[in-house]
């Protein structure tokens, strides 16, 4: 039964392992507990392990979710000098912030816990132990940076200096990490390296430590890649991570260091270190689960009953496919070894990188003060999940997608499903149309053509959203959903329900209780990705929170027949608007809210104060009435044009253009041009336009015929090789020309429809004048983007079905 309700921080019952059942174990990497976290933190590890593990419940698997702050290290170390407070302090305040932050985007751990507990300790150190017993470690006097002047051996993250890698040569690496490559580093590597607190240079000098022997691991470590890597489908980017580190040949690695805040080592010569964050942090997953139950070992210690999900950045994978899995491996003992990894690249801000340490971009509280619902948000982040390349976090991308694809797809088809049944037939007018928020019986639904068709479609949807979230590929799960909504948009388009009503009665009530059961189908489907809108739905259905979606019950069976899902006689809720429309003055609101670093954020915020108390002041002393008691008013300058007509010329903007969704009825090859077609297309009008294309060496003749189209119907007709062309068939192009896609709205887009762009309003020319260039002028702002969208700078071609796309051209010209 899917949980749609929890979030971080609600206490469930505990779940064990259960035998004959499918146990799934789910982490996602700990966030640092020195900082908020940002959307890029946010859609790699913590929301993305939530969708999964919404949709394990879903199935009627046995999961659990597992995730907390990690507290130990130098980071936060750092954060506390920064803030002249204890790291425990520190701890204290940001886990509370992390929490919070989860629990808005409804989160829903079994566990949040953090590191920074007796428990941690005890595991940590027991692992340990282990590890010494079992030969596995060694000591080794090291070289360590120390502070003169601040009287200590410098931590990782307490030194930062140029970056020792050829090509890269950033100069404010990390002692353990470049942010720049990702290379992993040791503090002596450095080039000219400084300290971070005082900002002198260090000196070498020799301490002694403990490392894990990773060399003499590395046959066992090879043999438990090579076999998991294959059985559990490990993403491309983990798998090529995880080579990179072993071709470069693995090395001892230390795992203590001279700090104070983090789980002691407990061998007296070594007493006064802790240790090294790498080691502890993912041991931090099985202290965790120790805090949710003390029978934490049914998870951790039972690999032939339970299955290891783990969720992260890509950043992290090293941690998890080698340190990690050379850790327990070296115990002897029997652990749950991670089954699958599921990594993210790098969600980028618009024109630049989330950066927590440099406070750029959208924060996890900002989110919230934007006051966009949650269900906008985590629909945004996971249709632009970075699964196998970094993705762009824009603000006008996310204006589209919400008022594109969620309010006028989604939102559409669920509104007028459930408004058209509420409506009372008996309305007074005596032409009333509606169900009076009754379900109607449906007999012969089976053998409705346009109704038996729908529902092959929607199994077939339903079998590759399976496919694909059993592996892991959450944006495509999302992706096919989302498609059975447009199905449904034009199953109600082509039915003519509301005709139906009328002249067939029965077959309406079948269009409708068919869709009913669709609308409660998608929240089902979305549930893992958009728990609060589900909820919503059902709401607006009156049927109980509970969602189930299991083989067991025959739950997926049944979605072939979804006129059988809600009964006939049910009474449905209150149908209310799920979705609101995103305007272009508040993009740029937020856009110029969130420029820069919150540094810069908070710099703006004082100088606004400050300039409106200015303001504040000079209106007071400003007079605005002469003595009689009128208004004064401005006056002309003796230069000012004295009508707005002789002034402006008319804007050139993108809804001057009279683009429509188009089909082509008939194509054959020019009689006079070998390279030209000349088609019959279908724009909504009496008859179909002729259109002339140069499209013949690029697109074969078969593969012209009943394709729909983007068709710019208010260009000046021109006569091609004594054929009159009457519109334009848009398509895609390399900057060589030599590929040619046509540009293809949403399958189920009407035709006719006119193709929009978010934030533009108003009626197209007549007939776009040659002479003012406005098809020129506008062009060259036309293109597709890397997702295959078409574009307006960065608005997508928008119909009430989608966006339109191209096949396989990324960054084209469209003309």
């Amino acid at each position: 039964m899917g949980d749609v309700t929890a979030g971080a921080g609600d206490r469930k019952p505990v779940k064990l392992p259960i035998q004959g059942k499918r146990n799934i174990l789910i982490t996602s990497a700990l966030p640092y507990v020195n900082n908020v976290p940002h959307l890029g933190n946010i859609i790699g590890c913590v929301l993305s392990a939530d969708v999964f593990a919404r949709y394990c419940r879903l199935r009627g698997y046995n999961a659990i979710y597992i995730c907390g702050t990690d507290e130990y290290g130098t980071a936060t170390e750092t954060k506390a000098l920064e803030e002249n407070c204890t790291p425990k302090e520190i701890c204290d305040k940001y886990h509370a912030i992390h929490r919070d932050v989860y629990k808005w985007f409804n989160i829903s751990f079994d566990e949040f816990g953090r590191t920074s507990t007796p428990q941690q300790t005890e595991v940590c150190q027991a692992i340990f132990k282990k590890l010494l017993e079992n030969n596995w470690l060694s000591e080794n006097t090291m070289q360590q940076l120390y502070c003169d002047t601040c009287s200590k051996f410098l931590a990782d993250r307490l030194v930062e200096g140029s970056c020792p890698t050829p090509g890269c040569n950033y100069d404010s690496a990390r002692g353990d990490q470049c942010e720049k490559c990702g290379k992993l580093l040791n503090p002596t590597e450095l080039i000219n390296p400084r300290c971070k607190v005082c900002a002198t240079s260090p000196r070498i000098r020799d301490t002694d430590h403990l490392f894990l022997e990773l060399p003499l691991l590395e046959s066992k470590l090879r043999d438990y890649i090579s076999t998991m890597s294959v059985a559990g489908s490990w993403s491309q980017n983990a798998i090529h991570a995880t080579n990179a580190w072993l071709k470069e040949g693995l090395r001892q690695r230390c795992i203590t260091r001279d700090l104070k805040w983090g789980v002691p080592v407990p061998l007296e010569k070594f007493k006064d270190k802790v240790f090294y964050v790498w080691f502890d942090a993912p041991i931090g997953y099985v202290s965790i689960t120790n805090c949710y139950t003390q029978e934490w070992e049914k998870w951790w210690k039972n690999p032939e009953n339970v299955e290891l999900y783990q969720f992260m950045g890509k950043d992290n994978v090293p941690f998890h496919t080698v340190m990690f899995p050379s850790t327990l491996i070296g115990t002897g003992e029997s652990w749950t070894m991670m089954k699958t990894i599921s990594v993210t690249e790098y969600l980028n801000y618009e024109a630049g990188k989330f950066s927590k340490s440099k406070g750029i971009g959208v924060f996890g509280n900002d989110a919230k003060d934007t006051n966009i619902p949650v269900e906008v948000w985590r629909y945004y982040l996971l249709t632009n999940r970075p699964e196998v390349s970094d993705t762009l976090f824009t603000w006008a991308d996310l204006q589209a997608k919400l008022n594109s694809e969620l309010l006028n797809n989604l939102g559409n088809f669920i509104n007028r499903v459930l408004s058209f049944v509420a409506k009372d037939p008996d309305s007074g007018s005596g032409k009333g149309s509606g169900y009076n928020s009754i379900i109607p019986d449906a007999p012969g639904a089976e053998s409705h053509p346009l109704t038996k068709a729908l529902g092959e479609k929607i199994g077939n949807y339903v079998d590759q959203y399976v496919d694909a979230m059993e592996k892991v590929k959450l944006k495509q799960g999302l992706k096919i959903a989302m498609s059975i909504s447009g199905e449904g948009n034009a199953y109600l388009q082509e039915s003519q329900f509301w005709k139906l009503y009328k002249e067939d009665l029965p077959s309406c009530s079948i269009v409708m209780k068919t869709s009913v059961g669709v609308v409660y189908l998608l929240a089902c489907l979305l549930e893992p990705f958009m728990p609060s809108f589900s909820i919503e739905v059902l709401k607006q259905l009156n049927l109980p929170v509970q969602l189930s979606f299991s083989d067991e019950k025959g739950d997926i069976v049944k979605t072939k027949t979804p006129w059988e899902i809600v009964p006939a006689g049910h009474r449905i809720g209150t149908p209310v608007p799920l979705f609101k429309e995103l305007k272009d003055e508040e993009v740029e609101f937020f856009r110029n809210k969130f420029a820069g670093s919150q540094a810069d954020r908070a710099d703006r915020a004082v100088k606004e104060e400050a300039e409106a108390k200015k303001v504040t002041e000079k209106l007071k002393n400003t007079k605005i009435s002469d003595k009689s008691g009128k208004k004064e008013r401005p006056t002309k300058s003796a230069g000012e044009p004295k009508t707005k007509a002789a002034a402006i010329e008319q804007e050139v903007t993108i809804s001057r253009l009279d683009i429509r969704v188009g089909v082509i009825k008939e194509v054959q090859k020019h009689p006079d041009a070998d390279s030209l077609y000349v088609e019959k297309i279908d724009v909504g009008e009496d008859q179909p336009r002729t259109v002339v294309s140069g499209l013949v060496k690029f697109i074969p003749l078969e593969e012209m015929q009943n394709r729909k189209v983007c068709v710019l119907c208010n260009l000046k007709p021109a006569t091609m090789r004594g054929i009159k062309s009457q519109a334009m068939v848009l398509c895609a192009s390399t900057s060589d020309h030599t590929k040619v896609e046509l540009v293809e709205p949403p399958e189920s887009a009407a035709i006719g429809e006119r193709v929009t762009f978010p934030g533009f309003e108003g009626e197209p020319d007549d007939v776009l004048n040659p002479k003012k260039k406005v098809w020129e002028t506008l062009q060259v702002d036309l293109h597709s983007d890397k997702d295959l969208v078409a574009c307006y700078k960065d608005l997508p071609f928008t119909t009430s079905a989608g966006v339109c796309k191209v096949s396989s051209i990324s960054d084209g010209s469209i003309r």
